[in-house]
């Protein structure tokens, strides 16, 4: 084929890309705030969360962060939270993992004082985004009610949007989600014995 049929080829079919993407983008007429959920059992959840945080505070958005299960480790986006956007509403947990834990008990307090920090950026009109993180494992874990979560995450500002990051969850958050995204692990550096790299995996 010669290379002025190829280019003709290529101008027609981003043509007719370009037709399909205008017309999705002309239907998309409904703007509110959105549930989107990132799971799955690969590395980057809670960092595509982080990302969007650093997106919305590009347009100076004011922005809440719950962290569950983590706030024992010192991690990057901790820092660079506190010490470059004091303004951010940023709670932790602080327990670290149930696994180093082992106290059921002292987790569920833990994980109820975190949520009443969470019902409160979810009344909150000014804030853009929550991002609950690791928020799947209290649910999966049983460490708060779930009808509670949902109907808090459903009655959130119109124009809020909400990031739950971590594992499991079950169907309902699944369901509630505008987006869910699930990231797979198709190889680890961990399981070949390679130690947690600063700024990469904390």
């Amino acid at each position: 084929m010669s290379e002025e049929k190829k280019e003709l080829r290529h101008k027609k079919s981003m043509e007719k890309q370009k037709a399909n993407v205008d017309h999705s983008i002309a239907e998309a007429t409904e703007e509110r705030g959105l549930v989107i959920l990132l799971t799955g059992d690969g590395k980057g959840k809670s960092s595509s969360a982080f990302g969007m945080a650093i997106r919305s505070l590009g347009y100076n958005l004011k922005i809440g962060i719950i962290q569950f299960i983590k706030g024992v480790q010192l991690s990057g986006e901790e820092i660079f939270i506190r010490d470059k956007h004091p303004e951010v509403y940023f709670h932790q947990m602080g327990t670290g993992f149930t696994w180093d834990t082992q106290d059921r008990s002292s987790d569920i307090k833990a994980a109820e004082d975190s949520w009443t920090h969470a019902e409160k950026l979810l009344c909150d009109p000014s804030i853009y985004l929550v991002i609950l993180d690791e928020l799947t494992y209290m649910l999966s874990f049983k460490y708060l009610d779930e009808e509670k979560v949902l109907a808090a995450i459903r009655s959130r500002p119109h124009e809020q949007s909400v990031v739950i990051t971590g594992r499991g969850g079950g169907s309902a958050i699944r369901e509630l989600a505008d987006t869910v995204s699930e990231i797979k692990d198709i190889k680890h550096a961990f399981h070949a014995k390679i130690k947690a790299r600063k700024g990469i995996d904390y």
